[in-house]
C-alpha cells in the first residue's frame, strides 16, 4: 500500500456490484425527489389555476397559476447556495438524507391546503409559500445525487453512469402523471373536490422510502481526499463568484435550452392544448407520460454516446434540434390529431430536453473542481433552471396573451434559448473521458 493509499488520497476502482448499489440507491432517492417537483407542474395546468387563483379571465389565471410554478424554479438558486455550502463542507450524503425530507414535507402540505373558496387569498399565498420550499429542496439535492455516481464512477464510463441518475426523473414524473391521471378520470367534481390532494399525500410514503436508501450511502471518495488534504474550501458559494466566473456562466448557459424545452412541452401545452386547441386532459398526459417512458432508456443512451463522442457534441446537436423544432411543434400539435399530438410531445422531450439532461449531470460536475463541484454545479444548474425553466411559462403564456393566442412568438423564444446554450457549449472545454480535478 502506498503512502497516499493508506491517507485515503488514492480513488479505489469500485466493484460493478458496488456501483450498481451506489447508481440505483441515487436513482430511487431522486425519483422520490422528483416525483415531489413535478407533481405541482402537472397540478398547475390542471387545477391550481381554478382552485387556487380563480378570475373571470382563464387566462389570468393561468398566468397567475404558471407564476407559483416559477416560484419553486427561482427558490431552486437558494437550495443550491444552501445545500452546496454544507456539501461542500459536510460532505455530499448528509444533504441528501436532510433535502429529501424538507421536499417531501412541503408536498404532503400541498395536499392538506384549503383552496380560495375555503379562505380567501391567504390559500395561494400559503401554496406559494410551500412551493418555495420544494424549489430549495430539489435546488440542494440534485448536486449530491448526481456526486454520488459521478464522483464514483469510472472516467470512461461516467458519462453513462452519471445519466443515469437523471432516470429519476421520468420515473417520478411517471408517477405523478400516473396517480393524477387516475385521478382525473372521475368526473371533474370530484377530481377538483378531492382527488386532485391524494397525488400530493402519497409524499408521506415516499418520504421514508427515500430516506432509507440514502442513510445507506457511503461518503464519496473525491470528497474524502478533499478532507484528508484539510482543502475543504470556507467559502465555497464565493470561491465559486470569485475564482470561477466563467467557468460557472458557461454552466448557467448549458441549462437554457434544455429547461425551456421541458418547461413548453412538459407543463405549458398543458394549458395550451386544453384551453385554446379544445383537446382533452387525458391525451396531453398520455403524450408526457409516452416521453417519460421513452426517457428511461433514452438518458443513459445519450449519455453512453457522450462517453464515445464527447459531452459538447451531443449538447450541440440538440441546440440544433431546438431551434429547428420550435415552428414545426406548434403546426403538429395544431393538428389536433391525438397520435400526432403525442408523437410530437415525446419528440420534442426527448431531443430538446433529455438529451442536455442526460449529459449535463456529468458535464457540470466535470467543470469544476472536488472542492468547490458541490456549489459549483448545483448553482449552475439551478440558476439556469430558474432563469429558463421558472419564466418559460410565464413568458410563454404572456406572449400568447399579446399575440392574441399565436404561438410564433414562442417559437421565437425558444430558438433564442437554444442560440444562448449553443454559444455556452462552444465556450465549454471537453470533459468526457478526463480525469476529475
Amino acid at each position: 500500500m502506498t503512502v497516499t493509499e493508506h491517507m485515503g488520497l488514492s480513488t479505489p476502482k469500485l466493484q460493478a456490484s458496488e456501483m450498481r448499489r451506489i447508481v440505483w440507491s441515487s436513482v430511487i432517492g431522486t425519483a422520490v425527489e422528483w416525483y415531489d417537483f413535478l407533481i405541482y407542474a402537472v397540478a398547475t395546468a390542471l387545477v391550481f389555476n381554478k382552485l387556487f387563483f380563480p378570475t373571470q379571465d382563464p387566462a389570468i389565471g393561468t398566468i397567475a397559476a404558471f407564476g407559483t410554478y416559477a416560484v419553486g424554479y427561482l427558490a431552486r438558486p437558494l437550495g443550491a447556495v444552501i445545500f452546496g455550502h454544507f456539501g461542500d463542507k459536510l460532505g455530499r450524503k448528509a444533504m441528501l438524507s436532510t433535502t429529501i425530507i424538507i421536499m417531501g414535507l412541503g408536498t404532503f402540505c400541498i395536499g392538506l391546503l384549503p383552496t380560495y373558496e375555503q379562505i380567501g387569498v391567504a390559500a395561494p399565498i400559503l401554496l406559494v409559500l410551500l412551493r418555495f420550499v420544494q424549489g430549495i429542496g430539489i435546488g440542494g439535492e440534485w448536486g449530491g445525487a448526481v456526486l454520488m455516481v459521478v464522483e464514483n464512477a469510472p472516467k470512461e464510463k461516467r458519462g453513462f453512469f452519471g445519466s443515469m441518475v437523471q432516470v429519476g426523473n421520468p420515473i417520478g414524473n411517471l408517477a405523478a402523471l400516473g396517480v393524477f391521471a387516475i385521478a382525473s378520470q372521475l368526473p371533474e367534481q370530484d377530481f377538483l373536490g378531492w382527488a386532485w390532494r391524494i397525488p400530493f399525500l402519497l409524499s408521506i410514503v415516499l418520504i421514508g422510502v427515500g430516506l432509507f436508501i440514502r442513510l445507506k450511502l457511503h461518503e464519496t471518495p473525491a470528497f474524502r481526499q478533499v478532507k484528508a488534504r484539510h482543502d475543504v474550501a470556507a467559502m465555497p458559494v464565493a470561491e465559486v463568484f470569485r475564482d470561477h466566473k466563467k467557468t460557472f456562466f458557461t454552466a448557467v448557459g448549458l441549462k437554457i435550452a434544455e429547461i425551456s424545452y421541458a418547461s413548453i412541452a412538459a407543463v405549458f401545452i398543458l394549458s395550451y392544448a386544453t384551453q385554446h386547441l379544445g383537446m382533452t386532459r387525458s391525451t396531453i398526459l398520455n403524450g408526457v407520460m409516452l416521453s417519460s417512458f421513452v426517457a428511461l432508456f433514452s438518458i443513459p443512451a445519450f449519455g453512453w454516446l457522450s462517453d464515445r463522442f464527447g459531452r459538447r457534441t451531443l449538447f450541440f446537436l440538440s441546440c440544433l434540434f431546438c431551434a429547428g423544432f420550435a415552428f414545426p411543434m406548434f403546426a403538429l400539435l395544431e393538428t389536433r390529431d391525438p397520435v400526432i399530438v403525442s408523437l410530437t410531445v415525446v419528440v420534442a422531450i426527448s431531443f430538446g430536453q433529455m438529451v442536455m439532461f442526460g449529459v449535463g449531470a456529468p458535464f457540470y460536475s466535470e467543470l469544476f473542481t472536488a472542492r468547490l463541484r458541490y456549489s459549483g454545479a448545483s448553482l449552475g444548474f439551478q440558476i439556469g433552471a430558474a432563469i429558463s425553466g421558472g419564466l418559460t411559462p410565464v413568458v410563454a403564456a404572456s406572449l400568447m396573451a399579446w399575440s392574441g393566442g399565436a404561438t410564433w412568438p414562442v417559437s421565437l423564444f425558444l430558438i433564442f434559448c437554444a442560440l444562448v446554450t449553443a454559444i455556452a457549449t462552444w465556450a465549454a472545454p471537453e470533459t468526457a473521458g478526463k480525469e476529475l480535478t
